[in-house]
């Protein structure tokens, strides 16, 4: 420990020694961001089984999710302008700075932008960019935001870690989570009136129930039926199989649902890639069913020809066998036809475009009915022919009212009966059970 103690160093030497290590340090940050380029531009965290750079970071070099993720947004950009790399190894700027130039900095900008923002801090770089970049006044507005409910939110007793594992950028989710104790987490989020009217007709219907009036008795059978429901439509589960399994038609993709079955709980959920070294890959999401023998080479979807791999390294095992190049052509093409099935759909006959504000008014002016209009709005949110027409129908009675309104007054229209219910609190045991105990 007497290694750690400096109490015996001179004043003048310490001062010397710390400003000596702190441009070591610039040095060394440096060729760590020069490193990460490099790595993820190969993306040499697949072969060591990690579905990203940022699961490297984290799991492989250490680094905690803030620092990883500013280290690779920094590195990023300053592979693109190199400009960057002597601006951190000479002082002038710190990796802060460049994660906020990053969103501003051009081609034609870049040198002097990073010039203007050398040796400032972070609250001058904020001006800096204010000025150079000035945003949008925003419209005058006066929005009800209510405070949610303490019977709603559980904070946490601290600042929470907000980054998802395998994000970049920071995200503006204001979503909590946190352990406060053995198998007890605390969970802080805000939620919109339609969720607001869901949770306490839930409460509603499980009053009955003992505990029944509790939030979080509500979210967690809430998360059970929606584990239930992703499961199903992820790989077939089912407590009850049909008998008897059809094999798939020669030349088709489709993966039976007996095998996607048998799959999910043989790989446990799990990407099954695993690196020369042994290291098992341990992504759980964006998961897809990879055939062990290629498709185009004859792989067929049985139990022991399908394997769960994430999509990163379902990509890689295709540029090893296919090659980089082949692999990005066709992904090319299928963004291209992609685009190409959006464009036809924008201009498909009636439809219409959100983009175009006179549009509503168009329609209505060639003597166009309601249904027509409201029909590809309200069939995107899942309701049904007739329950548009009803809406349309309903709707007719204020035909100087813009689509935005109209839409508005068929949803209060197509509203359930139970988003009606008067959620007081009990005040006689004659309340009805629906009543909601705040």
């Amino acid at each position: 420990m007497q290694r750690y103690s400096l109490s015996h160093v001179p004043d003048a030497v310490l001062l010397r020694d710390l400003a000596t290590l702190a441009g070591k340090e610039r040095g060394i940050t440096v060729e760590v961001l020069v490193h990460i380029a490099e790595v993820d531009e190969r993306k040499l965290y697949l072969p060591a089984a990690y579905p990203s750079m940022f699961a490297y970071c984290v799991g492989e070099l250490r680094f905690s999710e803030e620092a990883a993720s500013k280290r690779i947004h920094a590195a990023r950009k300053a592979r693109l302008y190199p400009a960057i790399f002597a601006a951190l190894a000479e002082g002038r700027l710190h990796l802060s700075a460049v994660v906020m130039l990053a969103p501003h900095l051009t081609p034609q900008n870049a040198d002097e932008l990073i010039s203007s923002a050398s040796h400032k801090t972070k609250s001058e770089i904020e001006r800096l960019l204010a000025e150079r970049f000035p945003r949008s006044e925003m419209p005058e507005r006066v929005q009800a935001v209510p405070l949610p409910a303490p019977s709603l939110v559980t904070v946490a007793p601290g600042p929470v870690d907000q980054h998802a594992p395998g994000r970049v950028d920071a995200s503006a989710d204001q979503t909590r989570v946190a352990p406060v104790a053995p198998q007890r987490y605390a969970l802080q989020l805000t939620i919109g009136e339609t969720a607001h009217e869901n949770l306490r007709y839930a409460q509603a219907l499980l009053g009955h129930r003992p505990a029944g009036d509790g939030v979080a008795a509500v979210v967690e059978r809430a998360l059970e039926a929606l584990v239930r429901q992703l499961e199903k439509q992820k790989f077939a589960a089912s407590a009850r199989p049909r008998p008897g399994h059809r094999r798939p038609s020669p030349g088709s993709r489709h993966i039976p649902a007996h095998v996607r079955r048998a799959v999910w709980e043989r790989d446990d959920g799990q990407c099954t890639f695993v690196s020369d070294a042994g290291r098992r890959c341990e992504a759980r999401a964006w998961l897809e069913f990879d055939h062990v023998r290629e498709f185009a080479r004859g792989g067929e979807a049985t139990v022991a020809g399908i394997r769960l791999r994430c999509r990163g390294h379902n990509q890689y095992q295709a540029e090893r066998t296919f090659g980089a190049e082949f692999m990005r052509g066709k992904r090319q093409a299928a963004q291209r036809a992609r685009a190409a099935a959006a464009r036809a759909c924008e201009h498909a006959p009636g439809r219409v475009d959100a983009r175009d504000p006179g549009h509503a008014e168009i329609e209505r002016a060639n003597g166009r009915e309601d249904e027509r209009e409201l029909t590809p709005w309200l069939r995107a949110l899942g309701y049904t022919v007739d329950e548009v027409r009803r809406a349309a129908a309903h709707c007719q009675s204020g035909p100087d009212a813009s689509l935005e309104e109209r839409v508005r007054l068929a949803l209060r229209f197509l509203r359930p009966p139970h988003r009606k219910i008067d959620f007081r609190p009990i005040q006689t045991p004659s309340t009805p059970s629906v009543a909601i105990r705040e």
